[in-house]
């Protein structure tokens, strides 16, 4: 049996845990009928769509890793596995578009991988505690990229794609430092390339 921390027998300590329980499971809900809409809506304007939810997501970083890999890790589920093989094969998916929103202290996210070529949709949705993505908003923000990877239960990589725009995924980076991770080197790079940005317009 797991050693029971203080304040476990507080009942408002169990009201809070079970609140934002009910909290995170409608926000998950809410996520899913989103995902259902959009893949709805594109199959309505022509597109093949390939969409469920993560199993599982992680923002990984080389400082936590065995790799150099950074971005979000997805779990697929085995059912969709082949499909995802086959749409990579012949699409590059450049486009991209992400839908995310905020409820105590998690992120629920719809990620829209897109390849206007073939009108193939990949829609990805997930959530992530936003503890733990501080070390990928630093390597993401002192990179200018990040990346969806999506594999199998059992690890098998199927496919990676490459994002330019940060922001989409993190559109407020100041928020994470003040979780354990030094952030100021990175958001000191953003603020200069926000002046270089704004000196060149």
């Amino acid at each position: 049996m797991p050693e029971t921390g203080a304040g476990d027998d507080d009942p408002d300590y169990a009201e809070k845990i079970a609140a934002n329980a009910d909290v995170h499971r409608n926000a998950w809900q809410r996520t899913l009928d989103d995902m259902q809409a959009m893949a709805g809506d594109l199959e309505d304007e022509g597109w093949d769509v390939i969409s469920f939810p993560a199993g599982h997501t992680a923002p990984t970083n080389p400082d936590v890793g065995a790799s150099d890999r950074f971005g979000f890790v997805h779990v697929v589920p085995d059912s969709e596995a082949e499909s995802i093989e086959s749409a990579v094969e012949t699409g590059a998916f450049p486009k991209y578009q992400v839908f995310r929103n905020e409820t105590d202290g998690r992120v629920f996210m719809v990620v829209q991988l897109l390849d206007p070529d073939s009108s193939t949709a990949i829609l990805v949705a997930s959530n992530f505690e936003i503890r733990h993505a501080p070390g990928l908003v630093k390597n993401s923000l002192q990179a200018g990229e990040t990346y969806t990877h999506l594999q199998t239960l059992d690890k098998t990589h199927l496919a990676s794609f490459r994002h330019d725009d940060v922001e989409k995924f993190f559109p407020d980076p100041q928020k994470y430092a003040g979780y354990q991770v030094d952030m100021e080197d990175a958001l000191d790079e953003e603020r200069e390339d926000d002046e270089g940005e704004s000196d060149s317009e």
